[in-house]
C-alpha cells in the first residue's frame, strides 16, 4: 500500500495534491541550422535518463520564509514527452506539457526559474499556465535562448506578462527584477561568449585591421571631439598588437560568430534568408573567372543595352575551378536558389522597379528631381532661403566656398518670376552636398575616384513637380584649400554635347547623393544612432517595465545586422569602401556629420521645419504645413508619425498618471542618464537633450525612437533596389572629371555619349557587387514583423494597452488605404513620376522579398 501511494504521488495520480498544468513552447537547437548532429543525438539519448529541463514557479504575492526578499518557489517540475512531441530534424516550434504540484502559498506566479541540463541550448518561446487556482491563466512571453545551466553564473528567470513600474513591483519579485538587470549589464571585463547575455558599450575601434598593414588602419570613431560617434555593442575581443587602441577582428569566414547577446541574433528563418542572399552575392562577385564574362573592354559596360543584360538575358556562368569547387561544396537545391539559374546556367538580377515600365524615363529632369521627394533619399532637399547659397565652412581654412550661381544662370527658367519672388513664394529648393564633401574632395581625388562637391538648385512648378535649374560642381583650389573653391555651373540642355554634359552633371550629383544616402541617411541616422538605445534599454529597463515592452519590438535584429556590417560592409576594405565614393574616408566622414546630430531634430516634423520644407501651423492636421504639397515621403511620413505618436501617448499615459510618477521611476531615469552619458556619450553635454522630467518628454522621445527604427529606416532602405538596382540611375562612383573641349573624352562625348557616361560612373565589377549588396538589403525576410504587429498576442496582460495597440493597427490600415488612393490620383504627379513607380516605401505592410514597400518594426536589415 505504501509503495502504491508513493507511485501515485510521483505519477501525479494522488488526489490530495493539486496540480497546475502548463504548456511550454520551445525550439530545439537544430541539426539543419547548426550541423551539430552529435549534440542533438546525445540530447535524445540523455532524455531517457531523467529530468533534463526543470521549471520552478515564483510567487508574486508571498515571500519565501527562508528569504523574505524573494518570492516563494514551487517544487521543480519537468518537461514531459520531449521526444514524443518534438523532433530534432525539423526547425520548428514544439509544445510540451509541464505539470506543477500546486502550493497555495504560491498564490499568483509572477516568474519562473528554468534550468537546462542538456548539452545543447534551446529557444524558449513561452510558458502558459492554465487554471491557476483563484486566478485563471498566466502567460510568460520568453523568446530567449536557454543554454546549459553550467554556462550561467546565475539562474535564468522569466517574468509573467504583467507590466510594472519599478515602484509598483510586487515585493517578492523586486529582488529578482534588480538581479536580472545586474546580470545583463555584466562587469565590463573579458571576452564575451555566445552564451553571455551581456549588453555593454564600446567605441567603433574594430573597423580597421592594422595587423594587415597601414592601409587597413582606420580612425577610431567615438570618444573624441574630432570624431564623435554613437557607441556600439561591446565584444571584449583583445586589442591588436599593432595598435592597442584598436580591437582585433575575427576572420571573415567566421563573421556570423561575431558577439552580440544571443537573443539579439537573427532567428533561424531570418538567418537562412540572409545567408541565401549573402551567398548569392559571393557567388556572383567573387568568381575569379568573372571578368571573362564580359566583352571587348573588361571592367566596362559598353552600352545601356549591355547593362540591361543583367536583368533580361542573364549572364552565362563561367566554367572554372572556382565554380566547380563551389558547386561541389553547396547542396544542389541551395545552389539553385542562390543563383536562380534559368536552366542554361545563367544568372540574372530582378529588374528594378525604375525600369519596369519605361527603360529611359530615369534620365528625365523631372525624375531626377522627383526622387529627391519620393526616392530612396528624400530627407536631404531643403528650401533655398538666400541667394546665392552660402557655405558654412570656415573661411580661414577653406577660403571662399560660397556659390557662384548667378541670376543669369537661372532667372530665365523660373516661369517669369524673379529670384527674390521665387524665394519669397517658397519656390526655390536646393540639394546641397557642398559643405559635407568639400573637406574630403582633395584627398578622395588622389585615388581612382574623381569627385566634385555639388549644389543643385530646383524650382517648384505650378503643377507641384520640381525641375532642376542649375548644378554647381566645385573642386578645391589646386594651390591650396585656403584659396577657396573652383566652381563651374551647368544648366539644363536636351540636345547635342550640351545635353550629354548636363546628363553627366546630374550623374555627379547622383554619385554624391548615393554616398550621403548610404553613410548618413541610412547608416548613421538609423543603424548607428539606434544601437545605443537597444543597449541602454536592455541594461536599465527590466522586461517588466512598460517602456521596455513598448520599445523592445523596435530593436529586433539591430545589434546583429550592425555587427555584421562592422565585419563585412563598413570595415577597412569592406563592401562599402569598395562601392561608395568616399572609400576609406567613408566612416570618418559620417563621424564629422554626427557632430551636428541633434536627437529632437530626428522627429519628422522637426526635421521638415529645419530643412525649411514645412512651417509650424497649429491649424494643420499634424501641426505643420508642407510648403511642397506633393512631397510623398513627407505626406505619408506625417501620417505614420502621428499614428505612432497617438499610440505612444495613450500607452505612456496609461502607466504614468502624472509627471511625478515619471520622476520617481528610478529605472527610467537611469536609462535616460546612461543613454545620454554612455550610449551617445560624445553628446552628453548638449543642451537639447530632453530632461525626462515630464510625461511629454517621454512621449516625444519614445515616438522619435520608434520613428527612427521603423518608418525612417524603411523610407531610406527598401527603395534601394527599386531605384539604385539600376546603377546608371544612382551611380556610386565617378572615375573621371567632366570632359573639357579639345580632349579625346570630349570627342567621345559627342560621338558616343552613352559609352562616355558609363566610363564615368561605377565600373562593372563594383556595379555587380553593389547591386548584389542592395538586393540583399532591400529584401524583407519571411518572418518580418511590421509596424502595428507583435510576435505574440500575449505581449502584455493589460487590456487597455492591447486595445490602444489595436487602434494603432487600425489607423495604420487606414493610412494604407489613403496611400493607395493617392497613388491612383493623377493630381499627385510626384507619387509615380515618369518612371511610373508608385510611392509605397511608407506603406506599413508587405509580403516577403523585393517589394519596395513595408515598414518593419526595427532596423533589421
Amino acid at each position: 500500500m505504501l509503495l502504491e501511494k508513493i507511485v501515485e504521488v510521483i505519477s501525479g495520480k494522488s488526489e490530495n495534491v493539486k496540480k497546475v498544468k502548463g504548456t511550454v513552447v520551445l525550439m530545439k537547437k537544430n541539426v539543419l541550422d547548426f550541423n551539430d548532429v552529435n549534440a542533438s543525438l546525445l540530447d535524445g539519448v540523455l532524455e531517457f535518463l531523467g529530468k533534463r529541463v526543470s521549471l520552478q514557479l515564483i510567487s508574486a504575492v508571498h515571500a519565501d520564509p527562508g528569504n523574505t526578499l524573494q518570492g516563494k518557489r514551487s517544487n521543480p517540475a519537468y518537461l514531459e514527452k520531449w521526444l514524443t512531441t518534438g523532433t530534432s530534424l525539423v526547425a520548428g516550434e514544439s509544445a510540451f506539457d509541464v505539470t506543477f504540484d500546486w502550493d497555495d502559498d504560491i498564490g499568483v506566479p509572477g516568474a519562473f526559474i528554468i534550468n537546462n541540463f542538456h548539452f545543447n541550448e534551446f529557444y524558449l518561446k513561452s510558458l502558459t499556465l492554465e487554471d491557476v487556482p483563484n486566478h485563471g491563466s498566466v502567460h510568460f512571453v520568453c523568446n530567449s535562448w536557454v543554454y546549459p545551466a553550467k554556462r550561467y553564473k546565475s539562474e535564468r528567470i522569466f517574468f509573467a506578462n504583467q507590466a510594472y513600474l519599478p515602484g509598483e513591483t510586487p515585493e517578492p519579485l523586486r529582488n529578482y527584477r534588480e538581479k536580472e538587470l545586474v546580470n545583463l549589464r555584466g562587469d565590463g571585463n573579458g571576452k564575451l561568449e555566445e552564451w553571455d547575455r551581456v549588453y555593454d558599450y564600446a567605441l567603433y575601434n574594430d573597423l580597421g585591421d592594422p595587423e594587415k598593414g597601414k592601409q587597413y588602419a582606420r580612425t577610431i570613431l567615438g570618444g573624441s571631439a574630432e570624431f564623435p560617434y554613437p557607441r556600439r555593442g561591446r565584444t571584449g575581443r583583445k586589442p591588436t598588437k599593432a595598435d592597442p587602441k584598436s580591437e582585433s577582428r575575427i576572420p571573415l569566414l567566421m563573421s556570423l560568430d561575431i558577439y552580440v547577446p544571443r537573443d539579439e541574433r537573427f532567428g533561424h528563418i531570418k538567418l537562412s534568408d540572409f545567408l541565401t542572399y549573402a551567398l548569392k552575392s559571393i557567388v556572383q562577385f567573387l568568381i575569379p573567372e568573372f571578368q571573362a564574362l564580359f566583352d571587348s573592354t573588361p571592367d566596362e559596360f559598353d552600352s545601356f543595352e549591355d547593362v540591361m543584360k543583367l536583368y533580361e538575358g542573364g549572364i552565362k556562368l563561367p566554367q572554372g575551378p572556382f565554380l566547380k569547387a563551389l558547386t561541389d561544396s553547396i547542396p544542389l537545391e541551395i545552389l539553385k536558389e542562390i543563383i536562380r539559374t534559368d536552366g542554361e546556367g545563367k544568372f540574372k538580377f530582378p529588374t528594378p522597379q525604375v525600369l519596369q515600365e519605361d527603360k529611359s524615363s530615369w534620365r528625365t529632369d523631372e525624375e531626377f528631381a522627383r526622387e529627391m521627394l519620393a526616392g530612396v533619399n528624400p530627407v536631404i532637399i531643403s528650401r533655398l532661403q538666400e541667394f546665392p547659397p552660402k557655405s558654412e565652412l570656415d573661411p580661414e581654412v577653406y577660403g571662399n566656398q560660397n556659390s557662384t550661381i548667378t541670376k543669369e544662370h537661372i532667372e530665365n527658367t523660373l516661369d517669369g518670376l524673379t529670384i527674390d519672388d521665387a524665394i519669397k513664394t517658397n519656390r526655390l529648393y536646393i540639394l546641397n552636398h557642398h559643405d559635407i564633401l568639400m573637406p574630403y574632395v582633395r584627398r578622395i581625388n588622389t585615388t581612382n575616384t574623381k569627385l566634385y562637391a555639388s549644389r543643385t538648385l530646383l524650382f517648384l512648378q505650378d503643377d507641384g513637380t520640381m525641375k532642376p535649374v542649375a548644378i554647381e560642381l566645385s573642386l578645391p583650389h589646386p594651390d591650396g584649400d585656403h584659396l577657396g573653391a573652383v566652381s563651374k555651373v551647368y544648366t539644363p540642355a536636351n540636345q547635342g554635347v550640351e545635353g550629354s554634359i548636363w546628363q553627366l552633371a546630374k550623374a555627379y550629383v547622383a554619385v554624391n547623393d548615393s554616398g550621403v544616402h548610404q553613410l548618413i541617411s541610412h547608416w548613421l541616422n538609423t543603424h548607428a544612432a539606434i544601437e545605443p538605445f537597444v543597449i541602454a534599454t536592455n541594461r536599465q529597463l527590466s522586461v517588466l517595465h512598460p517602456i521596455h515592452k513598448l520599445l523592445h519590438p523596435h530593436f529586433r535584429d539591430t545589434m546583429n545586422i550592425n555587427a555584421l556590417a562592422r565585419q563585412i560592409l563598413i570595415n577597412a576594405g569592406g563592401v562599402l569602401e569598395m562601392t561608395v565614393f568616399p572609400a576609406k574616408y567613408a566612416m570618418e566622414m559620417s563621424a564629422v556629420v554626427y557632430k551636428s546630430w541633434v536627437f529632437p531634430e530626428q522627429a519628422l516634423p522637426a526635421d521638415l521645419i529645419k530643412r525649411g520644407v514645412a512651417v509650424e501651423d497649429s491649424s494643420s492636421p499634424h501641426g505643420v504645413r508642407l510648403l511642397i504639397q506633393d512631397y510623398p515621403y513627407a505626406v505619408d511620413g506625417l501620417q505614420i508619425w502621428s499614428a505612432i505618436k497617438s499610440w505612444v501617448t495613450e500607452y505612456c499615459n496609461f502607466y504614468y498618471k502624472s509627471d511625478e510618477s515619471l520622476l520617481k521611476d528610478n529605472e527610467l531615469q537611469a536609462w535616460w542618464k546612461e543613454l545620454r552619458e554612455e550610449g551617445h556619450g560624445d553628446k552628453k553635454d548638449e543642451p537639447w537633450w530632453p530632461k525626462m522630467q515630464i510625461r511629454q518628454e517621454l512621449i516625444d522621445s519614445c515616438t522619435i525612437i520608434i520613428w527612427i527604427a521603423s518608418a525612417l529606416h524603411a523610407a531610406v532602405n527598401f527603395g534601394q533596389y527599386p531605384y539604385a538596382g539600376y546603377l546608371p540611375n544612382r551611380p556610386t562612383l565617378s572615375r573621371r572629371f567632366m570632359p573639357e573641349p579639345g580632349t579625346p573624352e570630349y570627342e567621345e562625348l559627342k560621338t558616343n555619349p552613352d559609352k562616355a557616361y558609363l566610363k564615368t560612373i561605377t565600373p562593372q565589377l563594383q556595379t555587380l557587387l553593389g547591386i548584389s549588396l542592395i538586393e540583399i538589403l532591400s529584401r524583407h525576410a519571411s518572418d518580418e514583423i511590421y509596424l502595428g504587429q507583435r510576435d505574440s498576442s500575449e505581449w502584455t496582460k493589460d487590456q487597455e494597452s492591447i486595445a490602444a495597440f489595436e487602434r494603432f493597427g487600425k489607423k495604420l490600415s487606414e493610412i494604407e488605404d489613403q496611400i493607395i488612393q493617392m497613388n491612383g490620383d493623377e493630381q499627385w504627379k510626384n507619387r509615380s513620376g515618369p518612371v511610373k513607380v508608385p510611392y509605397t516605401l511608407l506603406f506599413p505592410t508587405s509580403e516577403q522579398g523585393l517589394t519596395g514597400k513595408g515598414i518593419p518594426n526595427s532596423v533589421s536589415i
